[in-house]
């Protein structure tokens, strides 16, 4: 699957965007501190070849896909995706995303923060999309609202990294809206 976002970049399905990517740069910027810090703690750090492998084999042969590469005409340079609720959620799913470094500050996230939120209100049937961030995350807030996501509220101390209590805020938005 290959979603166009402009200036030459598109979100792909991991499988084809692995194989067909550089690899090697994408190790780089996914091994990168800063990126790793205003993540969640299942993305490791450090990021190793097998770790990228792992995940490319999880994603691989999810239809409909949950998860895309972001890519430039070199590859992956970046990750985005929902993880779906169940049960009595099952109308809502959480958005995560990551770019590289020499990346950021050029709306690319903000453009896939778009696609992707329309793909799942359209693939999935979602009512709402929700994202989670650390308050020191400006740069990531602005993506939200730019993508038409409201502050719904902040979570004190809601997580822990590197063993620190950090606050979160939530972020969301609803096929209405």
């Amino acid at each position: 699957m290959r979603i166009e976002l402009g200036d030459g970049f598109t979100l792909q399905d991991w499988g084809t965007a692995w194989a067909n990517g550089d690899q090697d740069r994408f190790l780089v910027l996914a091994d990168d501190h800063d990126v790793w810090v205003n993540l969640r703690d299942r993305f490791p750090h450090p990021y190793t070849r097998a770790d990228a492998e792992s995940w490319v084999s999880l994603q691989a042969g999810r239809d409909p896909a949950v998860c895309f590469a972001i890519c430039d005409g070199a590859g992956p340079i970046g990750d985005i995706g929902l993880t779906l609720r169940e049960g009595d959620l099952q109308h809502s799913a959480e958005l995560g995303y990551w770019l590289g470094k020499p990346f950021w500050g050029r709306g690319i996230v903000t453009a896939a923060v778009k696609a992707v939120t329309v793909y799942g209100f359209e693939a999935f049937g979602l009512i709402r999309v929700a994202a989670w961030l650390k308050t020191s995350n400006g740069a990531s807030a602005r993506v939200l609202e730019k993508a038409g996501y409201e502050r719904e509220g902040l979570l004190r101390r809601a997580v822990l990294k590197a063993g620190v209590p950090m606050d979160y805020l939530l972020y969301a938005t609803l096929r209405e809206d």
